[in-house]
């Protein structure tokens, strides 16, 4: 039983065909396809029931002991790139790497970081916070590979009063904070406590690469993500933050990747900054080949040896230029 895709028409050339190795897709590189029409949503969110097998990394993907993901809010690339309210990230793009042709998938912002953890929108199309929503997604997602390869997780939400807490507060949004509304991640309270936590305790894992997980979703709160207030806030923030995780013996000692991205743009364009920074990325280095979401998630099971979660991110162009070799 194939995934249906359910990523708006893009009529974008994607990488390789669906249930091939990542090796077979590195490989092929971006194949001619026709455009896909895009599919309805399910009225309820089911279970991935992708076949696709465990895969290893292709030679084209050096391995990375550790990746960030920091996924800002509903800014359009255009309003970031070149910007004088954006200095901090203008400077990082230039320094590292910069997709100038990355996009988002989805409106409004919960399908997205939905599709960007389990390579779908598992059938939500609305911003309706978990548990009150009856939203539990019975699907594989990305913490469930990365544990089942051996590898540590965390997801960091600035502002969250306490370990897993799943309310909306003014500052606090659940639904960026895509960890909150996968079932077996609910349904098991000291794996939910122990892995999705205040973004304060990042500094002191930060102390040691032992004590850093491998893979990390930040989420800032609702100011410093750039949804409640001006870019130059978010812009700030990233300034504080960014240098502290980039200077942690985890990206300074190891090769590490640090992504800072956006969740979605404008209504009028879903194209979106995003960042690939750290020991682990390409220096000065800008492509123009079309990415989205489901690229990076790809990425990443790429790099680590995962079986991709979906038809979606199984056939998205890898992301191996930007990586540093």
């Amino acid at each position: 039983m194939s995934e249906r895709d359910d990523r708006p028409r893009t009529g974008r050339c994607r990488a390789g065909a669906l249930g091939l190795l990542v090796a077979a897709l590195v490989a092929a590189g971006c194949g001619a396809q026709a455009p896909r029409p895009a599919a309805t949503p399910a009225a309820t969110p089911t279970a991935s029931t992708s076949p696709i097998a465990a895969v290893t990394p292709g030679p084209a993907l050096p391995r990375l002991a550790h990746i960030f993901v920091i996924l800002m809010e509903n800014e359009s690339g255009s309003q970031i790139v070149g910007s004088s309210q954006a200095p901090f990230l203008n400077r990082l793009a230039d320094r590292y790497s910069l997709a100038t042709d990355y996009s988002a998938l989805f409106h409004p912002s919960l399908p997205n970081y939905i599709a960007l953890t389990s390579g779908s929108n598992q059938g939500i199309t609305d911003d309706r916070s978990p548990p009150s929503a009856g939203y539990a997604v019975a699907a594989t997602d990305l913490a469930d590979r990365i544990e089942a390869a051996g590898l540590t997780w965390k997801a960091y939400a600035e502002s969250m009063p306490s370990p897993g807490y799943a309310e909306n507060t003014p500052l606090y949004a659940t639904r960026h904070v895509p960890f909150l509304y996968y079932k077996d991640i609910l349904d098991d309270p000291a794996r939910l406590r122990s892995h999705v936590v205040p973004f304060s305790d990042l500094a002191a894992d930060l102390r040691s690469p032992a004590t850093t997980p491998d893979f990390a979703f930040i989420t800032p709160n609702m100011r410093d993500d750039m949804h409640d207030a001006p870019v130059a806030v978010g812009d700030a923030w990233l300034a504080r933050e960014v240098p502290r995780i980039l200077g942690s013996p985890a990206f300074t000692r190891e090769r590490s990747l640090l992504v800072v991205t956006w969740d979605e743009g404008s209504a009028t364009d879903n194209h979106v900054a995003t960042i690939l920074a750290g020991s682990g990325a390409r220096p000065h280095f800008r492509s123009a080949r079309p990415y989205d979401h489901y690229s990076l998630l790809h990425t990443i099971e790429a790099d680590w040896g995962l079986a991709p979660l979906s038809a979606n991110d199984a056939r998205a162009a890898l992301m191996g230029e930007f990586l540093r070799r």
